[in-house]
């Protein structure tokens, strides 16, 4: 079976009227894009807890995919008269039938970490290092952020293989796949407890646990303190700016003195403002950037 792609650009404000006709005309799905994405103009849209919920760009792409029986050159028509719109100039394409799970398992490709650091989804598992010390970490894409290919996720990871030491306690708050739970104890850490506040993150942490044949905790945040002594040696949180700033009083009470934290999901020009809200409690400063995103290394006081 084939389908048609339609393709057009349009203001942010007619965006959503548009959408919500072309679904309504019979499109079986409506994707929104940047128009200015890959270039110094394309703005990231990210929705960070306590500020305002994220809209569309100034100007969108919309593809709209409908079967082959569709006729999209005219529903665009008759839309744009019916929503007293302008009718805007688009593209037709045919989107051939494909292997879609092949398809889109070729798009995950191993990740290179660091000389020592991969990480393969499960169907390239024999791609890792061989070498005595690799770290393959076998992640697959689901439902939970951190496969690795994210900077942030890279950023982690650097740190966690500069700085864990054997038996430290790490705790990995905001565990999203487990993927820095896994790396902690694959780098020789003792106990390592992963939090988060999603269910379908602390089950596929679990999973991915499992997959890798490595001992972790994972529970929801409330269920932290039946866990015995609440200090580690080590806090990373991968997550974002507004969380992590409102999540500074927490992380100094899980910490020895002396431990270390990691922080990231935080754009460069953020980091400030982290830091700012950790210095109480830590000595804290900028440990690397990659991409526009900073992590951050701290000590406690």
């Amino acid at each position: 079976m084939a389908w048609t792609s339609l393709t057009f650009a349009v203001a942010g404000d007619e965006t959503d009227a548009w959408c919500e006709a072309l679904l309504d005309a019979g499109a079986l799905s409506v994707d929104v894009t940047d128009a200015a994405a890959g270039t110094p103009d394309e703005a990231p849209q990210f929705g960070e807890p306590g500020e305002v919920e994220p809209g569309v760009w100034d100007r969108n792409i919309l593809c709209a995919l409908f079967d082959a029986a569709s006729d999209p050159s005219a529903i665009v028509a008759a839309t744009a008269v019916e929503r007293g719109m302008k009718p805007p100039a688009f593209t037709l394409s045919k989107v051939e039938e494909q292997d879609w799970v092949r398809l889109t398992q070729s798009q995950f490709e191993p990740i290179r970490i660091s000389d020592r650091i991969r990480i393969l989804p499960s169907w390239r598992e024999t791609e890792g290092s061989t070498e005595p010390d690799a770290v393959n970490l076998i992640i697959d894409p689901g439902l939970a952020f951190g496969t690795g290919s994210h900077p942030t996720t890279r950023l982690c990871l650097q740190w966690l293989e500069a700085h864990v030491q054997a038996g430290d306690r790490v705790l990995d708050y905001g565990c999203g796949s487990g993927i820095l739970s896994i790396a902690a104890k694959r780098l020789g850490a003792g106990g390592v407890v992963g939090t988060d506040v999603d269910v379908q993150a602390i089950e596929a942490s679990r999973s991915n646990a499992a997959i890798n044949r490595v001992e972790c905790t994972f529970v929801t945040p409330d269920a932290l303190g039946a866990l015995g002594d609440g200090r580690y040696d080590v806090i990373v949180a991968n997550i974002l700016t507004n969380p992590l700033r409102m999540l500074a009083p927490v992380l100094a009470v899980h910490i020895r003195s002396g431990g270390q934290i990691v922080l990231s999901g935080i754009l460069t020009d953020q980091a400030a403002m982290v830091i700012d809200a950790y210095a109480r409690w830590f000595n804290i400063d900028t440990w690397r950037t990659d991409e526009g995103w900073a992590a951050l290394g701290g000590t406690r006081r």
